[in-house]
């Protein structure tokens, strides 16, 4: 396949942004900003890297407006500059995602029971084992050594990467992207105990429903229901190594960090993000638009939107002002030191002055 080259002005054009610099200059690749050179796009999104977009080479640069520009420089102006440069990205080398195999249809190594139904264009790669009565939408790739369970139900341009588990009766809708070893539908964690303290298996019979435009991290886990469905909403987006509990809710466009687990029945409102390592216990409630600080522990339901940290989690400003005064918690312990061998010496010296005056009236 021939390289692609663009202009910038048909960069400016593809990602409806502005151009200052030179329309005609080719771009031959993309990079980022320490390692980009003149035939580079490259990006900055977050001001940070303020200090190397002005060290860098790059041939262009997508920035946000109000970036305080570099005479001589060529830049694309965009609201969004990680999604201008996303689309570049995608202009070059396509949509990755789904190109990077040297497979394509149904393997023959593939183990499909008879009663499969399969849309057009469905990839299905070496090793694939899919049970009775499952159905798979138009335009679905199923890579390696992936399972599908008995009538779980795969939508249309889903991407399931190597080795993913779906059991049984499992729904995952549109666009649905999985991750490598992620698992769902795996039994809750549930168990009663007898008088004897021996735990003993409650059956989980409902199942996982995946809205469509998810994105499962790998290694995820997404537990199976007790009775209903553990949902996640249109949109969220999973991280690697998170476990969801039997039962779980989570509203549309949540975000969800690595190795973040949330306890059976547990819901969340649209737009909450939950930062990595963060603890939140069973048969809960998240409020829409609330941000959780990674390593927080919810206790409670949170029923306003805001951000939210520590352990258990309070409002963002009352953790900051409650870790300034741990930092300083050694020298609050020594004004108090001193303030008690203060307090010691003034009792001391009154009660010398009081003994001292009884010995006068005494003589």
């Amino acid at each position: 396949m021939d390289k692609k080259v663009f202009t910038l002005a048909e960069l400016a054009a593809l990602t409806n942004s502005t151009l200052v610099g030179d329309g005609n200059h080719q771009i031959h690749n993309v990079a980022d900003l320490e390692s980009a050179g003149s035939h580079d796009a490259s990006f900055l999104s977050n001001p940070i890297y303020d200090k190397a977009m002005r060290a860098s080479s790059a041939g262009v640069v997508f920035v946000a407006p109000h970036t305080e520009l570099i005479p001589g420089r060529n830049f694309l102006i965009t609201p969004d500059p990680s999604r201008c440069f996303q689309t570049t990205v995608e202009a070059f080398f396509g949509n990755t995602v789904h190109t990077l195999s040297g497979f394509s249809g149904i393997h023959p190594s593939a183990v499909i029971h008879e009663t499969v139904s399969i849309g057009h264009n469905v990839t299905i790669g070496p090793q694939v084992v899919i049970d009775q009565d499952v159905v798979i939408g138009n335009g679905t790739t199923v890579s390696a050594g992936c399972y599908l369970g008995f009538r779980s139900h795969i939508g249309s341009d889903c991407f399931l990467h190597p080795r993913v588990t779906i059991r049984e009766r499992c729904q995952i809708g549109n666009r649905v992207i999985i991750q490598p070893g992620a698992v769902i539908g795996s039994c809750g964690f549930g168990y009663t105990t007898d008088a004897k303290g021996r735990h003993i298996k409650l059956n989980q019979v409902g199942i996982v429903v995946i809205e469509d435009d998810v994105e499962i991290g790998a290694n995820t886990t997404i537990d199976r229901s007790r009775f209903k469905a553990t949902v996640i909403g249109q949109g969220s987006k999973i991280d690697n190594l998170v476990q969801i509990g039997h039962g779980v809710i989570i509203g549309p466009h949540n975000i969800i960090v690595a190795q973040t687990g949330i306890a059976g029945s547990s819901k969340t409102g649209a737009y909450v993000v939950i930062a990595g390592q963060v603890a939140i216990a069973g048969h809960l409630s998240i409020a829409a638009h609330t941000t959780i600080a990674g390593r927080s522990g919810v206790s409670k339901s949170i029923t306003k939107p805001g951000t939210y940290g520590g352990v258990p989690v309070m409002p963002m400003k009352e953790y900051n002002r409650n870790c300034v005064y741990l930092r300083n918690i050694e020298t609050y312990i020594k004004q108090i030191a001193d303030l008690q061998r203060q307090d010691k010496q003034d009792r001391q010296d009154r009660q010398d002055r009081q003994d001292k005056q009884g010995n006068v009236s005494n003589m």
